[in-house]
């Protein structure tokens, strides 16, 4: 007996390649500011020169994934000790773990916080290339949402977390963040 086509077993299509996935995240990232269109040039040309570019081990510039976490007081941010300045939640991806995901792990590593892609799933809001020590991070700052509870990170982790209205940050933050917080202010991201 013939099937129909109908009737025949679908083949389940084969997950993304995350890799994929962020180059076209960045080649469609909306540039604004010039160290925008610097960075997401300096992303692609990596993205096409790097084996493994989620690996801190397999080259000096690799990528990282960092969270602009949003909730009813504003935006959260951190006191980075090394750097001496507030920062967003963020760092390293590990083996086997995408950049939106390695966001959503380090909020929580550091913050202490309840937080969660929008609905929509993983929103890059923003994206910024810089030199970090002997590395160079290719950072893409994802949109988390958090509801309103205080922040409670744990120890080993830099305590000075708060809640900052988003005019607060902009005026505290490390000049490589104030763009996305510029974002988020504009409310455009509001119905996620």
């Amino acid at each position: 007996m013939t099937r129909r086509p109908d009737q025949q077993a679908q083949k389940a299509t084969p997950d993304p390649d995350p890799v994929d996935q962020v180059r076209t995240a960045v080649a469609a990232f909306a540039a604004v500011t010039q160290r925008e269109m610097i960075s997401r040039e300096r992303f692609l040309a990596e993205l096409d020169r790097l084996t493994d570019p989620f690996s801190r081990d397999a080259d000096p510039v690799h990528v990282t994934g960092s969270a602009i976490v949003s909730g009813p007081r504003g935006t959260v941010l951190h006191w980075h000790k090394r750097l001496g300045g507030w920062l967003q939640p963020g760092g390293h991806v590990d083996p086997g773990e995408t950049p939106w995901q390695a966001a959503v792990r380090e909020a929580v590593e550091e913050t202490g916080l309840p937080v969660r892609h929008p609905r929509t799933g993983p929103l890059l809001i923003h994206l910024d290339a810089h030199q970090a020590g002997p590395h160079y991070h290719l950072d893409l700052r994802y949109l988390l949402l958090s509801e309103d509870v205080e922040p409670s990170p744990p120890p080993g982790e830099s305590q000075q977390v708060r809640w900052f209205t988003l005019a607060e940050a902009i005026e505290l933050a490390d000049v490589a963040l104030v763009d996305a917080l510029i974002r988020l202010k504009s409310g455009a991201f509001r119905d996620l």
